[in-house]
């Protein structure tokens, strides 16, 4: 299993990662973008990765085990939340920060290996953590939240259209058997769909678990909380790029960036977001929602 980044050609234009200049990686992931700037800002600069989910951490670094990278002083890993970037960067005192990635995907690491539900093409526990130490699971959102918070939290963050049938299901489902898996979930959510609904481009249960991930980590709120301090830690000419893949999220950064570019703080490098041109989509099919933005600061 190879997991392939996303936009790569466009991260390297808009980062535009020269020798001897440090990086921060947000969410390292299996360093698909990493090994790609390390080769550009050689032979000094450096990359900080960080990633919330310590078996992605060791998973990265098991594959990176042969490789000169791993090695390398030049890449340090940190399991951590991209939220406490500030303090991160403060603490191991990383410097100067010319540019910053911030890719909101998750890795197929995580969809294929992780064994967390992340996707409903694998009976998995439903667990969905990124961080395996915090208490709060898909699993108990699905038997021990009421009807309206899952409802509202379906309909927010996956804009999910049949939420309220969806949850009504849920509940009379749940009041006979704990519902543990993401098979047993995903046939809950197959039985209210309208069949004219079951079989388009986007399967149908993918805006629900989108929706239960996204309220398992926080998703927005750490998304909402991180943008002011990715600016504080650039040095001034710093390039921030930021990959996301649910339109609440670039929602978020647009109205941000916009704010910041009017008080004369950032600069925006691109009015319309870039999306994968056609031979990625074809290479890679989850490319397809991916949409970057990027902005320098002044």
């Amino acid at each position: 299993m190879k997991h392939i980044p996303v936009l790569t050609k466009e991260v390297l234009q808009y980062l535009d990662p020269k020798e001897n200049e440090n990086f921060v990686d947000c969410t390292i992931g299996q360093g698909g973008h990493t090994n790609l700037i390390l080769e550009k800002n050689k032979p000094l600069g450096k990359i900080l990765g960080i990633d919330l989910d310590s078996g992605q951490i060791a998973s990265f670094r098991e594959v990176s085990r042969s490789e000169k990278n791993f090695r390398d002083e030049r890449l340090i890993l940190v399991n951590d939340s991209y939220v406490n970037i500030k303090e991160i960067v403060e603490r191991i005192k990383f410097g100067p920060v010319n540019g910053v990635l911030l890719d909101l995907g998750y890795s197929s690491w995580q969809l294929e290996v992780s064994g967390k539900g992340f996707s409903f093409q694998k009976d998995e526990p439903l667990d969905m953590r990124y961080n395996a130490e915090q208490s709060l699971t898909a699993k108990i959102i699905v038997n021990e939240y009421p009807e309206k918070e899952i409802e509202k939290i379906l309909r927010e963050y996956g804009e999910e259209k049949f939420a309220k049938q969806i949850v009504k299901k849920i509940i009379e489902e749940r009041k006979v058997k704990k519902i543990e898996s993401t098979f047993e979930f995903k046939k809950i959510i197959e039985k209210v769909i309208p069949m004219k609904f079951q079989h388009g481009r986007v399967n149908c249960a993918t805006r629900t678990f989108q929706a239960l991930r996204i309220a398992v980590n926080d998703e927005l709120n750490n998304l909402t909380k991180v943008l002011p301090d990715i600016i504080s830690v650039l040095s001034s000419g710093g390039r921030i790029i930021i990959i996301s893949f649910h339109s609440l999220e670039d929602r978020i950064v647009k109205k941000f960036f916009r704010d910041k570019e009017k008080e004369k703080i950032i600069k925006i490098l691109n009015k319309k977001p870039l999306t994968a041109e056609i031979s990625e989509l074809r290479a890679n099919p989850r490319s397809r929602s991916a949409k970057l933005r990027a902005f320098v600061k002044l």
